[in-house]
């Protein structure tokens, strides 16, 4: 008798909410076929993996992988570039957009902060490619605009794409311009979330614009600043494959290496997909110890977190 009415709350819950679950549909079947399903594959990473062989005809090596990746001599060459381009992400990139947000909040003048805001979003829709295509031209020793106007404004020519120190700074530099101002739309939702009457009452305490800022403004995004950060953490060994792929060359490479880039190199050109596959697993796994442990650490000081 109890499944009975189980089933028919079942059906009562799908009926009357059946058009949330068309909606919820499409995004269910993305992540179960591109993200759920080939997970399957990570089964290689203990393999001596023969494609002609199949996952089930494969040779199985245990922790093989993982031995010989932790005690290749790239390994901490790697994981020094990767970590460093990952704090510099944190440090200059996650509070970009939150800044933005802020500025573009206090802006009274609709007609400029939408010109300001189409502005700052358009690089998100600019291929990397063509951003690494601008930086080359403008960069170029032959000629490159900002090249000339570096070696004029210090007195010497730089080089910046083929100099290992200003290899960080100008990665940090494209991912700022390119996605900081795609970044600032959901700090700007949670703004307009704000309660108005918290500004009026800042207002008549004497508060200034920018104790209004730090009393009312922050603490109301705080948990979706909170949350974001948890998220961020997931992908801190995520460089991006493709921008450091094509700004490397022959110069930058010692501190252009990255994870994604190895996995790229030994997996794909040189055949070795079990041993890239265990090298994608130890970053995955990395990043869900950091969520849950930043998600642990947000719980502890009074925040949600994200579940």
């Amino acid at each position: 008798m109890s499944g009975k009415k189980k089933e028919s709350r079942l059906r009562k819950e799908l009926r009357r909410n059946k058009w949330l679950y068309v909606l919820v549909a499409p995004g269910f079947l993305y992540f179960t076929v591109f993200k759920l399903l080939p997970m399957w594959g990570i089964v290689i990473a203990f393999q001596d993996y023969q494609p002609f062989l199949g996952i089930r005809g494969s040779e199985w090596v245990g922790f093989d992988n993982f031995t010989t990746f932790f005690s290749n001599p790239d390994f901490f060459r790697l994981l020094r570039n990767t970590l460093v381009l990952a704090i510099y992400d944190l440090v200059f990139f996650f509070p970009a957009p939150i800044l933005i947000a802020l500025l573009l909040n206090e802006v009274r003048f609709h007609w400029f902060k939408r010109t300001v805001q189409t502005l700052v979003y358009v690089p998100h829709f600019v291929s990397m490619v063509i951003i690494a295509s601008i930086t080359y031209v403008f960069l170029t020793p032959q000629g490159g605009v900002l090249y000339e106007m570096i070696a004029w404004i210090t007195g010497r020519p730089v080089d910046v794409l083929s100099n290992p120190d200003t290899f960080r700074p100008l990665i940090i530099g494209q991912m700022m311009w390119k996605e900081m101002g795609w970044g600032t739309i959901i700090f700007l939702a949670a703004l307009a979330g704000v309660d108005t009457e918290q500004y009026e009452a800042a207002v008549v305490d004497g508060a200034g614009r920018m104790r209004r800022i730090w009393h009312v403004t922050l603490p109301a995004i705080r948990a979706t600043i909170v949350i974001l950060l948890i998220l961020r953490l997931g992908n801190f060994l995520d460089t991006g494959f493709e921008q450091i792929y094509l700004m490397t060359n022959s110069l930058n490479r010692d501190v252009a290496d990255v994870f994604d880039t190895y996995v790229y190199t030994v997996g794909i050109t040189q055949g070795a997909f079990s041993y890239s596959t265990a090298v994608g697993l130890f970053k995955s796994l990395v990043g869900i110890f950091l969520v849950l442990g930043s998600n642990h650490i947000a719980k502890r000081f009074g925040h949600s977190g994200i579940y």
